[in-house]
């Protein structure tokens, strides 16, 4: 589970910027929340949802970058020569050849975890990770690159040995991450770092605007797994897609293709059968190859699958409105808020109908923003003075809360 996000030189990020997902205690609607489970430390609750709302180019997607960045580093081969995707804030010479840093909080395998990230496109600056078993601080390990060259610090109760730790340490390449080459390069009994490290690299889902490489995915899995696909015919129909059944009508070609493996940006094959689809009308049934259907129900497909993983992984989705009708949007946070099992979905969007307080809290909404030197500002409405259940839309637009487009 994700607790806090801090990001500071980033794309449109100057000055570090806090995004949290910690719930305040003074707001009503606690079923939005819920208390991580973490062995023997009392953790404040977090919120299920978080909605960010904003002008274009106020940084949105840049928040979007900043969650997925950890996820990108941990996936990296060691042959990839490519510059790390990182950039520093451009409006200001003084940070032009600073790295970019994150910061994560997160709970995995029932302990709380910081991770610190520094880094510019040639190289991997800084690098720390801190565990908190039972509540108490533990550094596992930290990494920082000087003008001696890489030094290391490893935690008294860091597993393994100083010939294991300097075999690590040597295979780590400046583009590299030290707990990546750390855990490729141990047993699997060896589990901790191997936990936090596998949250950081797929404890999140990012979903984007293009729905085709996770529709990909899904046509995969369904046709490998019949309880699947009558799963992705029932979230169809329960989103008013006339859809009796999905059928698929010819042999694999490829490998089965299992869950814990997804990963859209990896995934380039074909579906290795053709997907046919029954609509049901008054006048009777019809079948569709999945080419025909349109735009909006391949992304309602494509968007089943992350929808379905988020209990293991936390669902990020850019500018969900643009793939997803409102009122389906608004239908599936009902859902996700009122599960039995606790996850969390975080998404940007421009549809204001969602800014409703029957439905989710004040602060449940974020804002972006560009000041007068064209960085990221980010913010809750919550930390705007206002009641509880005032109407959090009409005093958007009237500015109370800013983060408006100047439309001149």
């Amino acid at each position: 589970m994700l607790i806090e996000l801090s990001i500071a030189n980033f794309f449109s990020f100057r000055e570090a910027q806090t995004f949290s997902m910690v719930a305040s205690t003074k707001l009503q609607k606690k079923e939005n929340t819920f208390t991580p489970e973490v062995e023997k430390e009392k953790l404040p609750k977090l919120l299920k949802v978080a909605a960010i709302y904003g002008p274009n180019a106020s940084g949105k997607s840049n928040l979007i970058k900043a969650l997925e960045l950890v996820g990108k580093f941990a996936a990296r081969l060691p042959t990839e020569t490519e510059p790390l995707p990182v950039a520093p804030f451009r409006f200001d010479a003084a940070l032009a050849n600073q790295p970019s840093c994150i910061t994560l909080h997160f709970v995995a395998k029932k302990v709380r975890y910081e991770f610190n990230l520094a880094a510019t496109t040639e190289r991997v600056t800084g690098e720390k990770l801190t565990a908190y078993p039972k509540g108490k601080e533990m550094l596992l390990y930290s990494r920082e690159h000087t003008e001696q060259g890489e030094q290391y610090n490893f935690g008294e109760k860091l597993e393994g040995d100083d010939t294991l730790h300097t075999v690590w340490k040597n295979l780590t390449s400046p583009k590299m991450l030290f707990i990546a080459q750390a855990v490729a390069n141990s047993s699997e009994e060896m589990k901790q770092l191997r936990e936090p490290f596998e949250w950081l690299k797929g404890g999140l889902s990012i979903v984007e605007d293009d729905m085709g490489r996770w529709a990909k995915i899904a046509q995969m899995i369904a046709a490998d797994i019949p309880e699947l696909a009558k799963k992705l015919s029932a979230f169809l129909q329960e989103i008013d897609v006339p859809i009796s059944s999905i059928r698929f009508d010819s042999p694999l070609a490829n490998e089965p293709i299992g869950l814990a493996s997804v990963n859209p940006n990896k995934t380039t094959e074909k579906p290795s059968k053709r997907t046919m689809l029954t609509h049901a009308t008054a006048l009777g049934e019809a079948e569709f190859d999945f080419k025909e259907e349109s735009k909006g129900t391949q992304n309602l497909a494509g968007f089943w699958l992350p929808w379905m993983m988020k209990h293991s992984r936390i669902l990020v989705a850019d500018e969900l409105d643009s793939s997803l009708h409102p009122n389906i949007v608004a239908a599936l946070i009902k859902k996700h808020i009122e599960a039995e099992q606790p996850s969390q979905l975080i998404f940007t969007t421009h549809d204001t109908h969602l800014m409703d307080t029957k439905l989710m809290r004040r602060d449940q909404f974020w804002l972006t923003e560009r000041d007068m030197n064209g960085a990221t500002q980010l913010r809750s409405i919550h930390q705007f003075e206002g009641r509880e259940s005032e109407d959090l839309e009409k005093r958007y637009y009237e500015g109370r809360y800013r983060a408006l487009p100047f439309v001149r």
